[in-house]
């Protein structure tokens, strides 16, 4: 006799959820995508980022910022770069993310390779402590909806960061795109019938669930 294996129900995962729709939104799903329910997923933005630099007013230092890419999936906003300790023809910076979190450190005149990429040039004046730069990152298109794709932990668009699980399974073809319930926030849900990354280790999956818990999603 032929045995089946029943899928999982729409929301059969969830065990509690916040009054009302607090926990739910409307979200767009990417194209090419197979989810099913209780599937983690992450969120990317739609369009190529890039970034533009302002100098302090009152620098001392004169020198330039060259062409300035963006990796993909960096935070979008205001990037501060700070002279920290100056030296004649060099010296070195610090860059700050929009969140205040250190990006990391470089040199002038070095190329400097970060979430954000550039060459900051000396110039005939040399820069001293506490001059720097507003380096500002924007999307392509500011009206570009944020889309949705199954969690990827090694992807750098955002899709590595725990968003949501959908609530009923879905299927996007080539070029297609669909809107479907998302599980957001404050819920609980059953760790037996979410559906991790297929290569997921255990260590990545407590990572994943503590992530989930900053959204007020709790795994049981």
């Amino acid at each position: 006799m032929a045995e089946f294996v029943e899928g999982a129900h729409t929301g059969e995962f969830l065990m509690s959820e916040a009054a009302g729709t607090r926990s739910r939104e409307t979200a767009v799903i990417a194209a090419s995508q197979t989810l099913v329910v209780g599937q983690i997923v992450g969120q990317i933005l739609v369009g190529a980022l890039s970034a533009t630099a302002e100098a302090f007013a009152g620098n001392t230092g004169n020198g330039v910022m060259g062409a300035i890419t963006v990796d993909a999936g960096a935070p979008t906003g205001e990037y501060k770069l700070l002279i920290t300790e100056p030296a004649s023809n060099v010296g070195n910076f610090v860059v700050e993310r929009p969140d205040g979190v250190v990006d990391g450190q470089g040199d002038v005149a070095a190329a400097y390779n970060g979430s954000i990429n550039f060459t900051l040039a000396d110039g005939a004046t040399d820069f001293v402590a506490g001059d720097g730069f507003t380096i500002t990152v924007v999307a392509a298109d500011a009206t570009a909806q944020d889309q949705y794709v199954a969690l990827s932990l090694t992807a750098t668009d955002g899709s590595q960061t725990p968003a949501g699980l959908v609530y009923d399974a879905v299927t996007t073809g080539a070029g297609e795109t669909v809107e479907a319930v998302l599980i957001a926030r404050d819920a609980e849900v059953n760790g037996n019938l979410i559906a991790y990354p297929e290569d997921a280790t255990d260590d990545e999956k407590a990572a994943v669930r503590v992530a989930l818990k900053t959204r007020g999603i709790i795994v049981r």
